[in-house]
């Protein structure tokens, strides 16, 4: 037999043979890496691709009034999501979930894109699914790839009252929010954030904390089962809060504002605690929640009666007459008047070439400063306040807070604005004003601008003797406020002047007394003009039964007079709260 012979070098024989064995090797230490060296991770990551977790989130805390009554809480709803990494036909999704829930594909694809983040995430599609939804999203399940649903704890509000601007809203996080708080924040695209009121500044403590659930899925990224031996991490809801809100008082004032610009707030004079906040208009909490249209997002928007604005928080306003307590202490603290100083109004004050007005045009006489505040006399206040200069005014005026936020617990306020002679100087040059400026701050007009927020707190110092404390809503204890530098005596005058503007037969405030038995109310009403119609009407006051002590104040924008048109308001939330009828509203 003929056999062929070889002409392969001995040395390339060994070379096939050391290369036969490197591979084997190379091959060998590749399997030993895999399965042994890196088998957790590659074990995870094999787990991965059959095992989904998906987030679920943290009911957030109730928030209570004072008594207990829930104000805002939690109800479930259904929330569609998609998984871009595990779709094969997004427009064959949109199309089936379109025709599942009745929802216009537009608005799947522009939610979809708002809330994109990448393609492992789940993505929000559509939001407060109803159960017959659902119902036929699980019909067709086969037909749709990288779909999950999961239930959410929506905000729900007590249909008692709106307590909007209080209250506050929660946002759901999308692009333009994240980037908005920032990169660092720890919170995923589609998770609820408080975004105003004491839902915002109390957002740490009402969040609570997500939990996470575990699924199986087959090849397509639909559930296939639970895991065995992998247990769900169940969420932690959030703290509630109770605040320092009386339902029955807001309910009272929300309807009383309702159809009106204005606003009104109860306070408790000693401690700082908000009983009542009501900005008018205001709007439904729920407003923020759920799927808004564009056609009703732009009817809010487009009210010019601003019901998105806080009046109470963030109006600014010329006080009016209501600032009178505040020049004469002013006046009286440096002995630049007494209470004998008479002043003789004939319904008009000539200042060089110019005549300022009382809002009397028959005027009121020979009047002293009691009856000058009783009656709201104008005249007497463009004579005395000549007396002091307008710094010497700003800085009594530092002091009750007029030009300075409150640092109530909420996220925004305005500090209002308070002249000095620096500013005015700065505003109109150095000879472009003259004092003439300085009368028409006498009555509180002029540049001087205040929030009704801070007449609460100028009114619980007048009812305290200075020893109020910071304006809050959480039922926490406010802090001390610096006393105004003020005499015991100056204190007395200013309470037995309030308590006449109400009791005296010609007292301005007198349609504020509820007449309940051994109620005694101090107050001040306060016509401010402005240049945009008809003048502002002002309340401020306290009731005192008892030893017990709560704080109004009413501001109706363009109402006219104060004494006319605030001080029913203010005698309905005496009569509510120190009547025998505060058990129902119904009664008031």
């Amino acid at each position: 037999m003929l056999k062929s012979p070889n002409s392969i070098p001995k040395s390339k024989y060994w070379l096939l043979i050391g290369f036969v064995l490197f591979v084997h090797g190379v091959l060998a230490y590749r399997f030993f890496q895999v399965q042994i060296v890196y088998f957790d991770l590659y074990s995870q990551r094999a787990e991965s691709n059959r095992i989904r977790a998906t987030s679920i989130p943290a009911p957030r805390g109730l928030i209570v009034d004072r008594n207990g009554e829930i104000i805002v809480g939690n109800y479930p709803t259904y929330i569609l999501y998609g998984i871009g990494s595990e779709i094969t036909n997004m427009a064959h999704n949109y199309e089936v979930i379109s025709n599942s829930t009745g929802i216009d594909t537009a608005i799947l694809k522009m939610n979809y894109k708002n809330y994109y983040r990448n393609r492992f995430i789940p993505t929000r599609i559509a939001k407060d699914l109803t159960i017959n939804q659902l119902s036929r999203i699980e019909e067709n399940k086969n037909k749709l790839s990288g779909i999950i649903y999961k239930q959410f704890p929506e905000r729900i509000y007590n249909n008692k009252i709106n307590a909007s601007h209080v209250l506050g809203y929660v946002k759901e996080i999308d692009q333009k929010a994240m980037q908005r708080m920032g990169a660092t924040v720890n919170y995923e695209y589609g998770d609820l954030v408080g975004w105003s009121g004491i839902e915002n500044s109390y957002e740490s403590t009402l969040r609570g904390e997500k939990g996470v659930s575990y699924y199986q899925v087959d090849a397509f990224g639909r559930e296939a089962g639970k895991i065995e031996r992998q247990e769900n991490i169940l969420p932690y809801p959030g703290n509630n809060i109770s605040t320092t809100l009386d339902v029955s008082l807001q309910q009272l004032l929300e309807k009383e504002l309702n159809g009106k610009r204005g606003v009104g707030i109860v306070s408790r004079p000693e401690t700082g605690e908000i009983l009542a906040y009501v900005s008018a208009p205001d709007y439904k909490p729920d407003l923020f929640t759920g799927l808004i249209s564009n056609s009703d997002w732009q009817s809010v928007i487009a009210d010019t009666n601003r019901p998105l604005l806080d009046r109470v928080a963030n109006g600014t306003y010329p006080p009016g007459s209501i600032f009178k307590m505040l020049v004469a202490i002013a006046l009286l603290e440096k002995n630049l008047i007494t209470t004998q100083t008479e002043v003789f109004c004939t319904g008009s004050y000539e200042f060089y070439d110019r005549a300022f007005g009382c809002w009397n045009e028959n005027g009121h006489g020979k009047v002293n400063l009691e009856q000058a505040i009783v009656q709201s006399c104008d005249v007497y206040f463009y004579q005395t306040i000549q007396k002091i200069k307008l710094d010497e005014l700003a800085q009594v005026a530092k002091q009750f807070g007029i030009g300075l936020i409150t640092h109530i617990d909420l996220p925004t306020e305005m500090k209002g604005l308070m002249p000095t002679r620096q500013f005015m100087n700065k505003l109109h040059g150095r000879w472009g004003w003259s004092k003439g400026a300085l009368l028409n701050m006498a009555i509180g007009q002029g540049e001087i601008l205040v929030t009704p927020l801070q007449m609460v707190r100028y009114i619980n110092m007048l009812a305290t003797k200075g020893k109020t404390r910071t304006l809050h809503i959480v039922k926490e204890k406010g802090d001390e406020i610096p006393e105004p530098i003020v005499s015991n005596r100056s204190w007395e005058l200013m309470h037995k002047y309030m308590g006449k503007v109400v009791s005296a037969p010609k007292g301005t405030g007198r349609r504020s007394n509820p007449k309940i038995p051994g109620l005694k109310i101090y107050g001040k009403t306060g016509t401010a003009e402005n240049s945009h119609g008809e003048p502002h009407a002002w309340y401020i006051a306290y009731g005192e039964l008892n030893g017990e002590i709560i704080s109004v104040v009413i501001m109706v924008e363009n109402g006219g007079h104060g004494g006319e048109v605030a001080t029913p308001y203010a005698r309905k939330v005496f009569k509510l709260y120190f009547g025998s009828d505060r058990a129902t509203l119904a009664k008031i």
